[in-house]
């Protein structure tokens, strides 16, 4: 990946301090076996770095095309599959679910009384499409909505969330189960972009990997980007690691054998992805540029700026919102939330350096990305550790990262 970081503004010196750091701090302690991170301002690439093993148990370097599982950096694609159909006027952010999945429209809260006894209520008004994209509509993770169980992950060897056949059986499913909340009360990372990947079945009547593929990935270029790794990718796709009880790196999804190396029938908009860091940087980078990339646009510029304002109400952060105990993949403290990505309130707010308006997401393998509009600057991370948040890479990055800016 050819990188300037003069042509960007930045100062290389500063940037190679990435390197050092991931380096130090996380392969030569075992930590992580291998990373990536892409730095673009202004459209051009700033600064690229790869460190240690893609495949630590062959002894496979990282590679600049090197397939990650990207889990729920998912969630911004499905939200964007979604939003191409807004713009071709086939919903309103405000319409109930139900109007597109029937079984939704007979959906109930499960309200839980002082005493602990359950009772199914009305819920106080119906789903909403912008509820799903915004983890606000009450659902959650699971069979039984239930929290999603970050710390299992980093010892569930096959990891991937397929717990219906397919999206129709999914949100059929969902249809038949008590909502934890009313609508829009709570946020609660949720299958929400799941059940958006249906809808866009259903609106669109094409499958929602030919859809993405159709309307995202080939317009992009996003060639590597895909439910699932082609056998003659096999060797460019990473291993994936978690801990044992003694912090030691122990491999979780070995690269030969995994679950993604054949085609899902459930297509999961939620986490079911792979990618390279090429792809996302150009998905990221054409959110940046108001939905176009090299002459090809997927949105347009206020759809985009829609998606990546903060829709809490009053202008509330997360902290507001969240169900005590729950999880986000890019924390709540001053954060507000959009159309599928947290959106930072500021720095002072945030307690981390960067700027008001910038918007981000992570993955469960402690991938991470972030674009903010005010300084022009897209960053995508890529490793693989399971779960994520235990190290906090996006921090770090952003204490790297804006200082090298220099104009």
């Amino acid at each position: 990946m050819e990188t300037d970081a003069n042509a960007a503004g930045m100062d290389p010196t500063r940037l190679a301090r990435i390197d050092e750091h991931l380096r130090r701090n996380y392969v030569e302690r075992g930590r992580v076996a291998g990373c990536q991170v892409a730095v673009m301002r202004r459209g051009v690439v700033a600064h690229y770095s790869a460190v240690g093993l893609a495949d630590r148990e062959r002894g496979v370097p990282v590679a600049e095309d090197t397939i990650w599982r990207i889990y729920s950096m998912t969630k911004p694609i499905s939200a964007v599959a979604l939003m191409t159909l807004y713009e071709r006027g086939m919903f309103a952010l405000s319409d109930p679910v139900s109007r597109f999945i029937p079984s939704w429209a007979n959906l109930q809260v499960a309200e839980v009384d002082d005493s602990g006894a359950t009772r199914l209520v009305e819920p106080s008004r119906p789903v909403q499409i912008r509820d799903l994209m915004m983890h606000t509509a009450g659902i959650g993770y699971g069979l039984a909505n239930a929290d999603l169980e970050v710390e299992a992950l980093g010892t569930r060897s096959r990891a991937r969330f397929r717990i219906d056949p397919d999206l129709e059986a999914m949100a059929e499913r969902l249809g038949q189960t008590p909502l934890r909340f009313h609508p829009g009360r709570h946020w609660l990372y949720s299958l929400g972009l799941d059940v958006c990947g249906r809808l866009v079945e259903i609106m669109s009547g094409k499958r929602f990997d030919e859809y993405l593929e159709a309307e995202i990935f080939a317009p992009l270029g996003m060639s590597d980007t895909a439910f699932y790794v082609k056998s003659q990718d096999v060797p460019r796709f990473a291993a994936s690691y978690g801990r044992n009880a003694d912090k030691q790196l122990i491999l979780v999804d070995d690269p030969a054998d995994s679950v993604y190396l054949s085609e899902p029938s459930f297509l999961s908009g939620g986490g079911g992805l792979v990618s390279t860091i090429g792809d996302y940087l150009r998905f990221a980078e054409m959110m940046r540029r108001g939905g176009e990339l090299d002459g090809r646009r997927i949105l347009g510029r206020k759809t985009v700026e829609l998606m990546t304002i903060n829709h809490l109400p009053g202008g509330a952060t997360m902290p507001d919102f969240a169900l005590p105990g729950g999880y986000g993949e890019a924390g709540f403290e001053g954060k507000g939330f959009g159309l599928s990505m947290a959106v930072s309130a500021g720095p002072a707010q945030a307690a981390v350096i960067g700027s008001a308006g910038e918007y981000m997401w992570g993955g469960a393998a402690s991938t991470t990305f972030w674009v903010d509009p005010a300084e022009d600057l897209v960053v995508v991370f890529m490793t693989q550790f399971l779960p994520s948040g235990t190290f906090n890479f996006a921090g770090q990055l952003r204490a790297l990262v804006y200082p090298a800016i220099v104009d």
